[in-house]
């Protein structure tokens, strides 16, 4: 860091992403991406019309886009906040909402950039610890009186909670703001953005990075009150009035139109979650109930920051923290069932390795 640096962020410590070496070719299982393109009307949006226009400034208010999710999810435009992908979204509520008067709960085990925006922004962080077998106990959140932050499915972890349960949290908290992320919702999970409707502190974030095939895209989007929403929109235009360039935006529309395309794509995902899983079980390996595209894993014969090299060496990326709550433990993103099958071999060379029986 440099002298010019401001004292205030002389403590901060930023999130760090899954890594993206470029040394070799990977099976990379590790940033929980889709393993399949967008879908073809995506391909016809980006035509070279639409790349001659770069030349212009997008809408930014993107008013094409906000009206087609209107439409997807039955709610008006003003319920609609659009972010260069959800963490955009994310910062924008710790932005709005947290200060140093009102705090945020959030999980202790989960995302990543909870606990590195309340730092970056100097609000006092209350992580939740996760109960037996990492469990999210919704008592835990209910008339707390911070603003709360909760990943529904969470991540690492890939556990659900019921939308009753949420509701019990947003209706017990009616003078904080909630934020829900649902950014791995569309594999299997429930979501809550029928509650927007009754619930005025209620934020629910979603994503297109996962389900929807465009994490190189960043487009993600907030649903609320008409209120929480403006007050999401001042922060965006006091920060950044074009933050979803023209092509995104496009892309966008054409994902929506898309649909059942990505429905299937769920499915399969969907199935090889449930194949890999079983063929973990059959290895010794412990793997969580899983309602995203990941599941989190660990071997009871070799500990997970080897498994994590090991499939590394093998060309295999996974994701593992070296926290003492989940040392033990993976995550693997599921991909298609030729990767997964790569992964599976892996997995059974490092036991047979290690002295193991695969």
């Amino acid at each position: 860091m440099s002298k010019f640096l401001s004292s205030r962020f002389a403590g901060l410590e930023a999130y760090v992403p899954g890594e993206q070496p470029q040394d070799q070719q990977y099976v990379k299982l590790n940033t929980n991406e889709s393993p399949f393109p967008p879908s073809p009307a995506v391909f016809a949006a980006i035509n070279e019309a639409e790349v001659g226009r770069l030349n212009l400034y997008p809408d930014p208010e993107g008013k094409a886009l906000k009206q087609r999710l209107a439409a997807f999810y039955d709610v008006k435009p003003e319920n609609l906040f659009l972010a260069n992908g959800s963490d955009e979204l994310l910062n924008f509520f710790f932005m709005a909402f947290c200060d140093k008067d009102r705090p945020v709960a959030f999980p202790a085990v989960s995302y990543g950039f909870y606990p590195v925006y309340a730092s970056l922004y100097g609000v006092p962080a209350c992580p939740i610890p996760l109960r037996e077998n990492f469990r999210l106990e919704p008592r835990d959140y209910m008339g707390i009186g911070k603003n709360i932050v909760i990943a529904n499915p969470n991540a690492p972890t890939g556990r659900t909670i019921t939308v009753a349960e949420i509701e019990d949290i947003v209706r017990t908290n009616p003078d904080n703001a909630v934020l829900i992320d649902e950014a791995y919702i569309d594999f299997g999970g429930d979501s809550c953005l029928e509650l927007v409707h009754q619930y005025d502190n209620l934020v629910v974030g979603q994503t297109f990075s996962k389900f929807r095939s465009l994490a190189g895209g960043r487009l993600g989007y907030g649903v609320g009150s008409p209120g929480i929403i403006a007050d999401l929109e001042l922060m965006k235009f006091s920060t950044n009035s074009y933050n979803i360039n023209r092509l995104t935006m496009a892309a966008g529309i054409a994902t929506l139109d898309s649909h059942e395309y990505y429905l299937n794509n769920s499915r399969t995902v969907q199935d090889n979650r449930a194949y890999t899983v079983s063929e973990l079980d059959k290895l010794g390996f412990e793997t969580l109930p899983s309602k995203a595209n990941f599941i989190f894993t660990r071997c009871k014969a070799v500990d997970g920051d080897t498994i994590y090299r090991k499939l590394k060496e093998k060309g295999v990326l996974v994701r593992h923290w070296n926290k003492p709550e989940i040392a033990d433990w993976c995550r693997v993103t599921i991909g298609s069932r030729a990767q997964m099958d790569v992964f599976l071999e892996k997995v059974r060379e490092i036991l047979k390795e290690a002295g193991q029986d695969a």
